[in-house]
């Protein structure tokens, strides 16, 4: 087995390769299952690695590779699956960087680039090693950003060995974290990243001329009330100890100053934690605002996505990740997340097939007290991230527990 120094050194010597290839994926950035530049370099990096490669998963821009062990019988316990996202989101960039995105409104904000380049580069050190005790199974995934990637990514047969190499026995996954300092990892068992649904919601009453509300059903002040109503699931209907979030994020509805109109569009999410919450926070919204919204003589129609379930770190695999993680960066550079986050991530649905555990690599440079953060403008992943995060990735795949 290589020493952890001399692992290290091969992970220095081939990052300037992928610190460039990183920006050339920011410089190319493409939305969810558009990933179609972004999914040919990461095969052809792959073909220039010898690790064998199919492409064309979970509608065209997945892709899926696999370097078997050295050891002989060991692809009989099944693979350790890594995993990278690498679509873009629709923003305008403002980084100021010489390879900023070069399509107007679209830009790598939320650091995919950093997740794919850092996969690739994990596949450049482990093929390159004569001993390896597993099987591992890369998965470069569409659409993480809403396009729930990951399950299609599943449901194409990326962790059950019929497409390439062996069944998957566990996976792992790291999302770049500004919060966090370079040289930092951290997780938790159990929840790390909420369950995410979405809504779209009419409110519908009656139009009239503004000088005549007696006239109208006005879905303006139904929407108004409807809004303030809904906070009560969180302050009235949720234990305290529990976590759920409802935010009504846009209201679009009116042409005139002079017309009460006949319907508003109201659009948001609900963030959940366990099970029970989401089913309770769903059945509450659906009473609160039709209920309300009659009450102010309108009707409210609900259109509701169910959005992705709760990341949930297997407590085997984070015990795991913890001591490796310890191994590689010291312990003081560990960090256990004290409490879940309310964003979410399609990562979870790896979970629902084999255990899994989702970490985070921290990418603010050291002594800067505020660094731009995820889905904002601004935001770049920070390159010097990778030599951490190749690293905790290398040892994971290499690990004989």
């Amino acid at each position: 087995m290589l020493t952890a120094d001399a692992l290290r050194a091969r992970v220095r010597e081939v990052l300037p390769e992928f610190v460039r290839l990183r920006r050339d994926l920011h410089a190319h950035p493409e939305l969810a299952y558009q990933e179609k530049r972004t999914s040919q370099t990461v095969a052809a990096e792959l073909k220039k690695m010898g690790v064998a490669y199919v492409h064309g998963l979970a509608g065209g821009t997945g892709v899926l590779g696999y370097i078997p062990p050295t050891r002989p019988g060991a692809e009989r316990t099944g693979s350790i699956a890594l995993r990278a996202d690498m679509d873009a989101l629709p923003i305008l960039e403002k980084t100021g960087a010489a390879y900023a995105s070069r399509t107007p409104g679209v830009m790598h904000a939320c650091g995919h680039d950093g997740h794919t380049a850092n996969l690739l580069a994990v596949a450049k050190v482990l093929s390159s090693l004569d001993d390896r005790p597993n099987g591992v199974t890369l998965v470069f995934q569409p659409a993480e950003e809403g396009g729930a990637g990951g399950k299609r990514m599943c449901e194409d047969g990326a962790l059950d060995g019929s497409r390439l190499g062996t069944a998957v026995r566990e996976i792992y996954g790291l999302h770049g974290w500004p919060q966090y300092e370079l040289g930092m990892v951290g997780s938790r068992p159990g929840p790390l990243l909420a369950a995410t649904d979405n809504f779209v919601m009419r409110i519908r009453g009656t139009q009239a001329h503004a000088a005549y509300p007696q006239l109208s059903a006005d879905p303006i002040v139904g929407s108004a009330q409807v809004v303030t109503a809904l906070q009560t699931i969180c302050s009235r209907n949720v234990a305290p100890q529990d976590s759920i979030v409802v935010t009504v994020a846009t209201i679009n509805g009116g042409a005139a100053r002079n017309i009460i109109p006949a319907e508003i569009t109201l659009t948001g999410t609900m963030r959940t934690l366990k099970p029970e919450t989401r089913h309770l926070g769903k059945r509450r919204f659906y009473e609160i605002a039709q209920g309300v919204a009659a009450g102010m003589g309108c009707r409210a129609d609900i259109d509701w996505e169910e959005g992705y379930p709760v990341t949930y770190n297997d407590e085997r695999l984070t015990g795991k990740f913890f001591r490796i993680a310890e191994q590689s960066v010291g312990k003081e550079r560990v960090a256990h997340v004290p409490a879940p986050s309310l964003g979410g991530e399609d990562f979870a649905y790896y979970g629902h097939h084999v255990p899994a555990c989702f970490f985070i690599l921290g990418v603010k440079p050291h002594g800067v007290e505020h660094y731009p953060s995820l889905h904002q403008p601004e935001y770049d992943f920070n390159d010097d991230a990778l030599e951490t995060g190749v690293e905790v990735m290398c040892r994971l795949a290499l690990s004989a527990e």
